[in-house]
């Protein structure tokens, strides 16, 4: 069984204000080694089409990857980042796939694609990701649309892709999963924590808080991970989860409107870090961080503790409600199957 380093680590303290100034204004970046080279190698990038994920793609072809797949919800998003990037790499190849995140039956088509299609795949960065300002769901599922899509269908996908990054990766060098989550993570009240069934708790408009809903669909990705790397062995494919930090320019509050859009605009505008850098994360972890960062929450470039309700006295019991309740939400994946083949 592997451990987890963040799972050993003393959850921080500190305050959301505190933790913020430290992250934003005081952490040092960490580049690829000059000799990083990619070659050979093969890269998903969901939600690439813009922003954070747009960024880490020309990041990864910089360090001259050569077969880049861009999975979006929008052809013609997908394709015109994919223009862009074809004219920065003429001698890279780069596809755009579809995937609607908030469709079962998309990120099955994706998965069974990556089967079929691709003889190698070395690297998936998971980046995306919804706010929603209003309480909305997924008639397909019954879901809430940011559980869903952040949490469920990400667990899904995550699930999904890991025999492929086991086995067309070569032997001496391990898959890598990178899945993206946020700091707001370390702050998420999670009230209904002890609530049976837990998974349909959250659908419910009652006392609806919209940053609480992110918050708590990124804490979430904490529990999981905690119990994914039970699983998976480091020397067949690490996983991690990625903090990029608040970034100006990511379109991941384009729905909020009103007073909660300015003030998450000014504080962009003032303490945000660029597209480039917060994108340098996902490399970092994705391309850089070697076998200590399996099982771990990766922030500022550097491994960080889980969220302090994962380790909290009843984190065992809430972690393993939430794994049952979720393999029971997906069980016609097979994702219990997927994983038991995986596990060593």
């Amino acid at each position: 069984m592997t451990s987890s380093k963040s799972l050993s680590m003393q959850p921080s303290h500190d305050s959301m204000p505190k933790l913020f100034y430290k992250s934003q204004f005081h952490a040092k970046p960490v580049q690829p080694p000059k000799d990083t080279n990619l070659f050979g190698q093969v890269a998903i990038v969901t939600g690439a089409s813009t922003g954070l994920g747009f960024h880490s793609c020309r990041q990864l072809l910089f360090l001259k990857l050569p077969h880049l797949i861009i999975a979006v919800r929008s052809a013609k998003k997908g394709e015109d980042a994919a223009s862009k990037l074809r004219t920065e790499y003429p001698g890279a190849k780069i596809e755009v796939w579809m995937l609607e995140m908030s469709s079962y039956a998309s990120i099955q088509d994706f998965a069974r694609r990556v089967e079929k299609d691709l003889t190698r795949l070395d690297v998936a960065i998971l980046n995306a990701g919804i706010v929603k300002q209003d309480y909305s769901v997924v008639e397909s599922t019954g879901n809430e649309e940011v559980l869903q899509v952040n949490y469920l269908s990400t667990v899904l996908l995550s699930i999904l892709l890991l025999p492929a990054l086991k086995t067309k990766s070569p032997p001496s060098l391990p898959g890598r999963l990178t899945i993206v989550g946020s700091g707001v993570a370390l702050f998420a009240k999670f009230p209904n924590r002890n609530e049976v069934p837990l998974l349909k708790s959250f659908n419910t408009n009652a006392k609806w808080d919209p940053s609480e809903r992110y918050w708590v669909s990124k804490l979430l990705l904490h529990y999981f991970l905690a119990k994914l790397v039970n699983f998976v062995n480091a020397k067949d494919v690490m996983v991690n989860v990625i903090d990029p930090g608040l970034c100006k320019g990511s379109g991941l509050n384009r729905d909020t409107t009103g007073a909660p859009a300015v003030v998450m605009a000014i504080m962009k505008r003032v303490a945000g870090r660029t597209l480039e850098l917060g994108a340098s994360t996902y490399i970092d972890a994705a391309v850089t961080k070697g076998w200590e960062s399996h099982g771990c929450f990766v922030s500022d470039w550097g491994i960080s503790p889980f969220a302090a309700l994962v380790t909290a006295p009843d984190g065992g019991t809430v972690g393993q409600r939430l794994w049952d309740e979720t393999m029971k939400e997906l069980e016609f994946a097979g994702p219990l199957k997927v994983l038991e083949s995986l596990k060593y």
